[in-house]
């Protein structure tokens, strides 16, 4: 069966998508801006979960260029994720034209085996989003396994990946078990069967539902923009219902 991995943001979230039965987490904060690094403390709190936990390492929103300081942020969270004890990192960089940033990749990898050997266990590499970005993703993708990534999340160049099925399909194929290729990007109940179609093994899904109306109050405060929205475990359990139905 293909395995269901779930963005969370918060605590609830954690215990949302375990108790739906999501195979893997990725942890971050801020998902209204694709995700950034998340605290110390949510990272304790996943760290004592029965599944495996992905730190997304992103010290800011907006491009994925980085100068030397944003870099060693990086690096320090790559240290704490290790120290930690999580099973993984999300990671990725840009040079100006779209490509990978390759050089500084290369680091990040490099530290990332040396943490990994700390412990006495590897850390999992995915190579995030940034990824859908390369003016040729074919060649980011070799650029990927040759770097040593386990995984490439993507929505093979489009901002949802139900609207990029057939590249995404040749970059299954082209991977040839080589790498990973994880779809990602508006991945729901309705999207998957379609999904799954194109030869990928895992699927990555935020699982979330709207709580509640957003308070006036807050809103005219701006700290919030509308209803909040948190996993939903029954959301999880539907896709894994689905994934085991088509595999």
């Amino acid at each position: 069966m293909a395995l269901l991995e779930v963005v969370v943001e918060d605590v609830g979230g954690l215990a949302a998508a375990v108790e739906g039965g999501a195979d893997r987490l990725e942890l971050c904060a801020a998902l209204a801006l694709g995700g950034l690094t998340p605290p110390l403390s949510l990272i304790a709190s996943a760290a004592a979960l029965p599944i495996p936990v992905h730190l997304l390492a992103r010290p800011r929103d907006g491009n994925f260029r980085y100068d030397d300081a944003e870099a060693a942020l990086v690096a320090e969270d790559i240290k704490a994720a290790a120290q930690a004890g999580l099973a993984g990192l999300v990671i990725g960089a840009s040079r100006d034209d779209g490509s990978l940033d390759a050089d500084l990749l290369g680091q990040w990898v490099a530290h990332a085996r040396a943490e990994g050997e700390k412990r006495g266990a590897p850390l999992a590499l995915t190579l995030h989003r940034a990824f859908d970005l390369c003016p040729d993703q074919r060649a980011a993708m070799e650029t990927a396994i040759a770097l040593g990534f386990d995984r490439i999340l993507t929505s093979a160049g489009e901002p949802r990946v139900a609207d990029a099925l057939p590249a995404l399909a040749q970059l299954v194929r082209a991977a040839d078990d080589r790498i990973v290729i994880m779809a990602g990007s508006g991945v729901d109940a309705a999207s998957l069967p379609a999904i799954l179609e194109t030869g990928v093994r895992e699927v990555h899904a935020s699982c979330r539902v709207p709580l509640d109306d957003a308070g006036a109050a807050e809103q005219r405060f701006r700290f919030q923009s509308g209803p909040r929205q948190v996993t939903s475990a029954a959301t999880v359990a539907n896709m894994k219902a689905i994934l085991a139905d088509r595999c």
